[in-house]
């Protein structure tokens, strides 16, 4: 069986047919989903996600990204967010200086925040970085986010930050951008992540593998992630199924498996 570990299905494009995203989760083995929180906002509909499916968990954060005009969000606002037995994550939070110009203390701060936020729950960190791998990795050392561990979603970043995230108790997870014949670099992170650490995502509605690169990304398409990896490694995908679904349940120790 096949797990996504990171996914949006509050987003409107899979939020508009559920049961056909849960169809196709059946029909390619894929057992459970961890959607992911982006907004203060949208938290509500991602935990009602959850809650509606046995086999879904959530997490509770604010993708650091998004930007916002009322209040920047509190430590005691995601303590009480995480304070609910389908929240088994932190996030997704981290650093993107993709779209944004300095100054970011906001975002830096947003990102202690979190960490402060999982290290008093216990509950794992789910990390986006983008642009700003060197920044993200001295956060974590500085705020002590290796005593909780987490994830680094969506991993497309060289051998040696893998490395330096791993020595923090991180995981790495892989997307459908493995799959893409310009990954080249990424290719061998994959062979080269210990089977243990490894997990698998989608990221949809976003960045669907081949063969369905260009279309709607969906839970379901997690399978492809997962053969790719095995292809690559030249083991079973089997063997691949079974690391990844044992890490994330793992990781994620709030998840009981249904």
């Amino acid at each position: 069986m096949f797990i996504d570990s990171h996914c949006h299905l509050d987003f409107p494009e899979l939020a508009a047919d559920r049961e056909g995203v849960l169809s196709l989760m059946r029909e390619n083995r894929v057992t459970h989903a961890l959607t992911i929180s982006t907004t203060l906002k949208t938290f509500p509909a991602v935990r009602a996600v959850a809650e509606a499916n046995d086999n879904m968990w959530c997490s509770a954060g604010v993708h650091p990204d998004e930007q916002v005009d009322d209040h920047e969000v509190s430590l005691d606002e995601l303590l009480a967010m995480a304070d609910h037995p389908k929240v088994v994550a932190i996030g997704e939070t981290g650093l993107d200086y993709y779209r944004l110009p300095e100054p970011l203390d906001w975002q830096r701060e947003r990102f202690r925040i979190h960490i402060l936020a999982a290290k008093q729950t216990g509950k794992p960190l789910v990390i986006h970085t983008r642009n700003a791998s060197a920044d993200t990795l001295r956060l974590m050392r500085e705020e002590g986010a290796a005593d909780v561990g987490g994830v680094m979603h969506c991993f497309t970043e060289s051998q040696e930050v893998a490395d330096a995230a791993l020595a923090m108790n991180f995981y790495i997870s892989l997307s459908g951008i493995v799959t893409f014949k310009s990954a080249k670099d990424l290719k061998e992170v994959a062979k080269q992540v210990p089977l243990d650490r490894l997990l698998i995502e989608t990221d949809s509605p976003y960045l669907a593998p081949t063969p369905f690169r260009g279309k709607m990304n969906q839970p379901g398409y997690v399978r492809y992630v997962a053969e790719h990896i095995a292809e690559l490694r030249g083991i079973p995908v089997e063997e691949v199924a079974s690391a990844t679904t044992a890490n994330f349940f793992k990781l994620f120790k709030h998840a009981k498996p249904t």
